[in-house]
């Protein structure tokens, strides 16, 4: 019989959403995948902001080390083109503007700046900044080997997916840098809350249509 991860498990993600965030709030530790075959057009290695002109997707250019069958934990991140440079004059612009912009500011540069060799190492700092600043109880682990992906309540591998509704959480709205234009846009990477809204970020976090 296969044994579950004794934690709830995630894949790994770059500048998660507010719904990955969320996921974290609601366990004290989580397991992200590391050995799974690394899935294409995924959260794994992107991101969406909202921008002047609307949602705009940031994506991180991986290597395959091993050809399609690489596991996550060895993909790595390829700096032919300064792509970490275009998404933070991106994030610039489309926070530059917003209340709480000019106090995290320095500190996700300096992460994007810095060249990881492997995507999950640029997304587990990217992860353990937020969940800081969101002053988050939750532990991050790494998977030490892989487990089928199951239907049980500790496996969310599959709840933060870009193809998924999600239509049984309650994104609270909050004030965005274009809501005048666009409305109110959800379930964006977590940065969009965090500079947004500063400290007050984590009450703002989706939840379950249950709680």
């Amino acid at each position: 019989m296969t044994m579950e991860h004794p934690y709830p498990t995630l894949s790994t993600a770059y500048l998660p959403s507010t719904l990955y965030l969320a996921h974290l709030s609601l366990h004290d530790e989580v397991d992200i995948e590391m050995y799974e075959t690394f899935p294409k057009q995924t959260f794994r290695n992107r991101a969406v902001i909202a921008t002047g002109n609307g949602p705009l997707v940031l994506t991180v250019p991986i290597v395959r080390t091993h050809g399609n069958h690489t596991m996550t934990r060895d993909i790595g991140i390829s700096y032919q083109e300064p792509w970490n440079i275009r998404h933070w004059r991106a994030i610039v612009s489309a926070y530059n503007a917003s209340p709480y912009f000019l106090y995290y500011q320095d500190e996700l540069e300096k992460i994007l700046m810095h060249r990881y060799d492997r995507l999950v190492d640029l997304n587990d700092a990217l992860t353990a900044f937020l969940v800081k600043k969101m002053k988050l109880d939750c532990t991050l682990r790494r998977t030490t080997d892989y487990h089928p992906a199951t239907d049980t309540v500790n496996d969310l591998r599959l709840a933060v997916t870009a193809k998924h509704p999600h239509t049984d959480w309650h994104f609270p709205s909050y004030s965005q840098v274009f809501d005048t234009r666009y409305g109110f846009q959800p379930n964006l990477s977590a940065i969009d809350l965090l500079f947004n809204l500063g400290p007050e970020a984590k009450k703002h976090l989706p939840y379950p249509d249950s709680q």
